[in-house]
């Protein structure tokens, strides 16, 4: 059987994830601290789980709309405009997803068709390039910098136009930089984006993990709700990776489109997992407080830490990543993570995983324990003193 005349090209050309790839060089290594994962350290509050617990012992084992139950989309429009100065319509304007990923896949294949372009700032997350280039999409890299703190400019998103851009993600708080953008930063882009009538993919999954300043949803900016699709969940800030809930919200024609795909692939969001979404929404405020003082405080310690190791790591504003720059030691960004691993047990990320602008630098996680966050900083430094 010959497969590769088999399987689908699209599917052959796409490149397994960078991320997974680096974690398959752990199996065998003893005594290993990871600052590679983007995964809370902490376990979902225990009224969350609760919560889920109950409505099985109610019965609650069913399908749901495939929109999601009505009383989480209420609770997610509560919440956007409560904290992000955003109204949305719960019964035609939100849908709930298997995650963030999900909803992210569904608005691709929604709104690209063969031949246009989505505009992907770089360093960027590793998912959306290959789901753009599975929905028959090209991608445009846009490239930010460290001098500008990573964040993306109108200048350099303007030199990356052409007349078949159509798409433009942001994420912001960014992973895996950390890098945030203000109101005004935003504005900038928002000029742009009118201008060249290009529609937003604004991934805000890490908007409550903002540490300086407010996170501002490019939505709310004026005239850019009709041409913005916004994705959140609950993985991050309320640590629920497990649980698969995101959500997005948008315009009705888009968000009536993407259910046409959600609702012949995954039908609806599990519902277990939607009675704790909810549960989150309405009483989980003062334990994400808690973790996100927790996340600030190893912030602080991890970047104080990488700048005393010589390897020069800007303050971010927000998620729960540091992107160091490791030029200083010769290496590149794959060889650094990998002898890092072999000779000290710390696993980090090549910053080339997120796109060729991320060469010179590696990805840190700080969702671990101060301890580790302690050692890690320690092996790191013992590592680049023996290069």
């Amino acid at each position: 059987m010959n497969w590769e005349e088999i399987i689908s090209t699209k599917v052959q050309e796409v490149s397994p994830s960078g991320i997974r790839k680096f974690f398959d060089l752990v199996s065998g290594v003893d005594d290993v601290i990871s600052l590679g994962v983007g995964e809370p350290d902490f376990v979902t509050p225990w009224h969350i789980r609760e919560s889920a617990f109950y409505s099985l012992e109610q019965g609650a084992t069913m399908y749901t709309s495939n929109y999601g139950l009505l009383e989480l989309r209420k609770e997610i429009v509560n919440y956007l405009a409560q904290e992000h100065n955003l109204s949305y319509n719960p019964k035609e304007e939100v849908l709930v997803t298997v995650g963030v990923s999900e909803a992210l896949d569904l608005a691709l294949r929604t709104l690209l068709s063969k031949g246009d372009e989505l505009l992907l700032p770089e360093p960027s997350y590793v998912s959306y390039e290959p789901a753009a280039r599975l929905a028959e999409g090209d991608v445009v890299r846009v490239q930010t910098s460290r001098e500008d703190e990573f964040k993306l400019t109108a200048d350099n998103l303007k030199e990356a136009i052409t007349p078949r851009s159509k798409l433009l993600v942001l994420c912001y708080p960014n992973n895996p930089t950390g890098a945030t953008m203000d109101y005004d930063d935003l504005l900038e882009i928002a000029e742009v984006v009118k201008e060249h009538d290009l529609i937003v993919l604004a991934d805000e999954i890490y908007s409550d993990l903002t540490y300086d300043g407010e996170h501002t949803s490019f939505a709310s900016l004026p005239g850019m709700k009709e041409r913005t699709i916004v994705f959140n969940g609950f993985s991050k800030a309320y640590a629920m990776t497990g649980w698969r809930i995101g959500y997005a919200v948008a315009p009705k024609p888009v968000i009536k489109s993407m259910m046409k795909i959600h609702q012949y692939t995954m039908l609806c969001a599990p519902i277990m997992g939607q009675k704790a979404a909810l549960e989150a929404l309405k009483n989980g405020n003062q334990e994400k407080k808690k973790m996100i003082k927790a996340y600030n405080q190893r912030r602080r310690v991890i970047v104080k830490g990488l700048n005393d190791i010589g390897l020069d790591c800007f303050k971010p504003h927000g998620s729960f990543y540091v992107f160091p720059s490791i030029q200083s030691t010769g290496l590149s960004s794959e060889e650094f993570s990998e002898r890092l691993l072999q000779e000290e047990g710390v696993v980090v990320i090549p910053g080339n995983v997120f796109g060729e602008s991320g060469e010179g630098f590696i990805r840190c996680s700080y969702a671990a324990s101060l301890d580790n966050i302690y050692e890690a900083l320690n092996r790191i430094d013992n590592f680049v003193k023996q290069i």
